[in-house]
């Protein structure tokens, strides 16, 4: 047997291992509150369809390359369910500490799994280059840094908790990058980086998935369900007219083209989530959503041809164009909007509060995302250490380093 899968034998199970020993000793102890913890809720609905996104959804969005299907299933449901689990400890630390407050056991999961998405996000980046143990690894890392990024947002920034939860696109998205820099480019001919009918075909209905649960994911934590539902839909149910309007007009030959469908029919929902809740007219959604595919189908041609190469970047599903931007512009609009609307309110005379808001709000922005490339480019860094048994380039993007193949086998 080759001594690379003995040292995936003898590493990965045992890591496993090892943190749900220590998930179990940390719960058992330091859970606080358990009676408030089990207590009956309505929220079930809401943490199921993110459920069904993040598990199924992501799932099958992951699925773009021909060789690496399990692993893209596989792996996600993985560092799913272990980041659900450190999350939800990382917010009973918290509330230990008194940084929060106790809440309702089904929000709190609710709210671990909507941080968790930001790993499925930055898995995106670097699909097909990390090792399972590498995958552990920065799952752990990221979910930490992020509720600690999102605790300075509220307690420095008094950034209310559904929108620092909802900047998990922007972080995920930017440390996925920064960690995927560290990584070696793959050769410009290998045959397995590229994508076949079939995989094309799971990764749309992975995109569906999402798409269809998106309403939920905005509106899990939001004051306003209703708003943040109508508004959310109103501006993916554009965002994927206009994606196949785009396909079509900067293709050459004038036809649909599969990779602008999966990522720019998404846009809709990425670039809504900060104001989904706030906005009170349909059309300000809408146009939220044509921008946020106009971006993301213009800006994939301009990261892939010019700024990737530039700085040697391979980001393996598209995350930059799919969520970094539309969450940029996202970002942005927010400010915007919260400048128009609180200036309609004051008539535009109490200019010292419209400073204060575009300063909480630009300053949650660049600290979400500075703090997302520095700790990512850590974090890329620690990966590669000997330790964690980085792939070799040329056994990048294949299932048969990890899975078994019984058709494969000898005598079969």
């Amino acid at each position: 047997m080759p001594s690379r899968y003995l040292s995936f034998r003898c590493s990965v199970p045992w890591f496993i291992l090892l943190l749900e020993a220590l998930f179990l000793i940390r719960s058992f102890f330091c859970v606080t509150g358990v009676s408030n913890f089990y207590s009956s809720s309505n929220f079930y609905p809401e943490f199921q369809d993110v459920n069904h996104m993040v598990i199924f959804g992501f799932g099958f969005f992951l699925m773009v390359l021909r060789r690496y299907g399990f692993s893209s299933t596989g792996f996600n449901f993985l560092l799913v369910v272990l980041g659900v689990q450190c999350s939800v400890l990382v917010e009973d630390l918290l509330v230990f500490l008194r940084v929060r407050q106790n809440g309702d056991g089904m929000i709190s999961l609710g709210k671990a799994m909507v941080s968790t998405t930001a790993v499925v996000i930055s898995t995106g980046a670097v699909l097909g280059k990390a090792n399972p143990v590498q995958l552990i690894v920065m799952t752990l890392v990221e979910l930490i840094i992020f509720y600690m990024s999102r605790c300075i947002n509220e307690t420095l920034l008094q950034v209310p908790d559904h929108l620092a939860l909802m900047h998990v696109h922007l972080f995920g998205a930017y440390f996925g990058l920064a960690v995927t820099s560290r990584f070696p480019e793959p050769p410009p001919g290998l045959d397995k980086n590229r994508s076949t009918p079939k995989s094309d075909l799971f990764s749309v209905l992975g995109t569906v998935f999402v798409w269809v649960f998106w309403p939920s994911f905005n509106s899990i934590l939001a004051d306003s369900k209703k708003a943040a539902v109508l508004n959310t839909y109103f501006a993916l149910a554009v965002s994927a007219v206009a994606a196949f309007m785009l396909s079509a007009l900067t293709s050459r030959d004038g036809k649909f083209r599969m990779t602008h469908i999966h990522s720019a029919v998404l846009a809709g929902g990425v670039t809504i989530s900060y104001t989904a809740h706030s906005i009170q007219h349909p059309w300000i959604a809408m146009i939220l959503g044509l921008l946020g595919s106009v971006i993301t189908i213009l800006g994939s041609h301009c990261l892939q041809r010019c700024c990737n190469p530039a700085f040697k970047l391979h980001d393996t599903s598209g995350v930059h164009f799919t969520f970094g931007l539309p969450a940029v512009l996202g970002a942005v609009a927010a400010v915007v909007l919260c400048v128009v609307e609180e200036g309609i309110k004051t008539q535009w005379n109490n200019l010292s509060s419209l400073g204060y808001l575009i300063f909480v709000d630009l300053g949650a922005f660049c600290q979400t995302i500075s703090t997302a490339l520095i700790t990512g480019l850590i974090t890329g860094l620690i990966l590669n250490i000997k330790l964690l048994k980085t792939v070799h380039v040329s056994k990048y993007f294949d299932d048969q380093s990890y899975w078994e193949f019984p058709h494969l086998s000898v005598g079969f």
